[in-house]
């Protein structure tokens, strides 16, 4: 069916059976495994009434096509319900907290940006759908259940989304190593959509322009740039501080 794919590892798999199930339509697992891990996801998909069922390594194997699965795999449907950024906007009761990624190729740094959006309570992941990864199995891996978690929207035009987010009072910070201003000294109050730019290339020049300000994080070490997860975890985290610290 073309609606479906697969996903791989207990974290991503049991998230989404908790949180979706279902959506879950089989899982395969390792039949020599009889471990608790094992033993408490079969039970899971017992309670959801999934099917699991039994096959040995090298199915597996063939399944994941080289990543690493952990000894489990499941089929899900892909189809998901659509959802855009005025319907994130519209329930939300605080200031919005959005992670803008202009084009992340990596499904591993994608994964990690959606774990650590997930951490610092960020109310949706926008990205390009052109010249991004997507959701792949690994990013699903990776995020260890944040997919599942945090609103993952993908637009068309990303420049034009984000100049629909300024007309909705959000403000938009990109995060770049060239900028004048650096985090220190950013007032980071009311609604805000942190941009971060793909790997290398940092943002497109568009995406650049229509930014409200540019911030660059301090570095006092020797090396120049961080990993665009550990970017956007910085960003956020002074984000969530920031607005902790201005709380009664």
């Amino acid at each position: 069916m073309s609606n479906t794919r697969l996903i791989f590892g207990f974290h991503a798999i049991t998230s989404r059976l908790r949180q979706n199930p279902a959506s879950v339509t089989e899982i395969f697992l390792d039949a020599g495994r009889r471990d608790q891990r094992a033993r408490d996801l079969a039970k899971l998909a017992e309670t959801q009434d999934v099917r699991l069922i039994p096959c040995d390594d090298a199915r597996l194997a063939g399944m994941a096509g080289g990543a690493r699965h952990q000894g489990v795999a499941a089929c899900i449907d892909a189809s998901r319900s659509y959802i855009d950024i005025e319907d994130v906007l519209d329930t939300l009761v605080e200031p919005a907290l959005l992670l803008v990624l202009d084009g992340i190729q990596d499904p591993h740094n994608l994964g990690a940006c959606l774990r650590v959006a997930d951490a610092f309570g960020v109310h949706a992941v926008v990205a390009p759908k052109d010249r991004a990864v997507g959701l792949t199995a690994t990013v699903h891996k990776v995020a260890s259940g944040a997919v599942d978690a945090v609103p993952y929207i993908s637009v068309t035009n990303l420049a034009r989304t984000l100049r629909e987010l300024k007309q909705r009072g959000v403000s938009i910070l990109g995060a770049t190593a060239d900028a004048d201003s650096n985090l220190n000294a950013a007032i980071l109050d009311g609604p805000i959509a942190w941009v971060l730019g793909a790997e290398g290339k940092g943002m497109r020049r568009l995406t650049r322009e229509t930014c409200d300000q540019l911030v660059s994080i301090p570095m006092l070490g020797s090396v120049e740039s961080l990993n665009v997860s550990v970017s956007a975890g910085i960003c956020l985290f002074e984000t969530r501080r920031q607005r902790s610290a201005k709380e009664p």
